[in-house]
């Protein structure tokens, strides 16, 4: 096995500048990364200060070499492909094989019944709220709040505990399959479900009350890496991040897939009550209140979800597309995520790539950190809630 060695982050200095008055100012650069807790494990940010000023951000990706796309075109069989998409986005999982499936029925022109779209539509929630809990609870913990992080992972716990009585999993779970689901939700799913939305309503408030309102939190995330609307249209950022610009844009809504035409819910956006509209506040206020909304489209999955149906009714033998492509996409806890896949009419893709939301926002982080002080780079970073899985494939 070939080993490779990782080069040492350094410190280097520009050629020093004559300031005017004797004295000479230079520029540094600095490595923060990958070990940093904010970047991730991988990510490693290359930083040109003058003092601690921000002149330059250049993000390095790193080498998770997980090969995603490559391992799918050679599985030899679609629906081992599933748990690939899984480990992709590791915290929104069910978001993630839920867009896969989808863009594969499309393909294969094939229809599910409806208790298997309301369970879908549920998990699919059930993990946006997880994702935004572990987003919120790291992002506080990134700028010094210890509490709240304990408080979302607490809650997080809870709809790990439905996740797992229903898939066996509680991270990676396999479970949304193309054609239908892996198995039918345990008798007691609903009243489960039910009673975590009684439950976590009122953690939103007490989530509020001890870190959004918190003087020390608005002081370290208004008006820091503000995003203009424009630029993150210009840059392809979307869901929270771009929505935490003012722009109301949201797939569930704007080009609704699966049943989410049949549920009464708002998209929310950044108005600036804090700080600058688009600042680190804004996108977190965001990821706050979409908790609220997803909580309201649980409520009317379960009250309008069939009791009868068989999962496994529209599964299909032998996943074998018609030759052809297709681009699919769905609205992800950190926005849109699209498979593009090419069929030969074999059982594995001839190509498959996916459009992560992670990698698109990534890309707008060197814009929004130029002026910002070093020290804000955490809360920068945080705000855009990138998951590296999803980033390097």
């Amino acid at each position: 096995m070939t080993t490779v060695k990782q080069k040492a982050p350094e410190v280097s200095l520009s050629p020093p500048v004559e300031a005017g008055n004797g004295l000479k100012t230079q520029e540094m650069v600095v490595n923060m990364g990958p070990q940093h807790p904010s970047t991730h494990g991988v990510l490693r940010v290359e930083l040109t200060l003058d003092g601690e000023i921000v002149v330059a951000a250049k993000p390095h990706i790193g080498y998770l070499h997980r090969c995603f796309e490559k391992h799918s075109e050679e599985m030899n069989d679609y629906t081992k492909v599933i748990p690939y998409v899984d480990r992709m986005d590791y915290v929104a999982a069910m978001n993630n094989e839920h867009g896969f499936a989808v863009a594969m029925e499309r393909m294969m022109d094939i229809q599910v019944n409806d208790r298997v779209e309301y369970i879908r539509i549920i998990m699919a929630e059930l993990q946006r709220i997880a994702s935004h809990l572990l987003a919120l609870g790291t992002f506080g913990l990134d700028i010094g709040a210890f509490t709240p992080f304990l408080h979302c992972f607490i809650h997080r716990e809870k709809i790990l505990d439905i996740f797992e009585k229903a898939s066996g999993a509680r991270l990676l779970y396999n479970y949304i399959w193309v054609g239908g689901l892996m198995n039918d939700v345990p008798p007691d799913f609903k009243k489960d479900t039910h009673e975590f939305v009684k439950y976590f309503r009122p953690q939103i408030k007490e989530l509020n009350d001890l870190l959004s309102y918190n003087k020390i939190f608005v002081d370290r995330t208004a008006n820091v890496g503000v995003l203009p609307g424009k630029v993150a249209i210009n840059y392809g950022v979307s869901g929270p991040s771009l929505r935490g610009s003012g722009v109301k844009w949201d797939l569930r809504r704007d080009d609704p897939y699966s049943i989410y035409d049949r549920f009464d819910f708002d998209v929310i956006v950044g108005d600036g009550s804090m700080g600058t509209l688009g600042d680190c506040w804004d996108r977190y206020m965001v990821r706050v209140w979409e908790m609220e909304e997803s909580l309201k489209i649980i409520e009317q999955a379960l009250d309008q979800m069939p009791d009868e149906g068989d999962v496994h009714e529209s599964l299909p033998k032998k996943i074998r597309p018609p030759a052809g492509e297709i681009y699919d996409r769905t609205e992800t806890p950190r926005g849109e995520l699209g498979y593009y896949i090419i069929s030969d009419k074999k059982s594995s893709p001839y190509r498959i790539k996916a459009r992560a939301p992670s990698f698109v926002n990534l890309s707008v982080v060197p814009a929004i950190s130029i002026g910002a002080m070093v020290a804000d780079m955490v809360a920068i970073i945080g705000s855009v809630d990138i998951v590296l899985g999803e980033v390097d494939r």
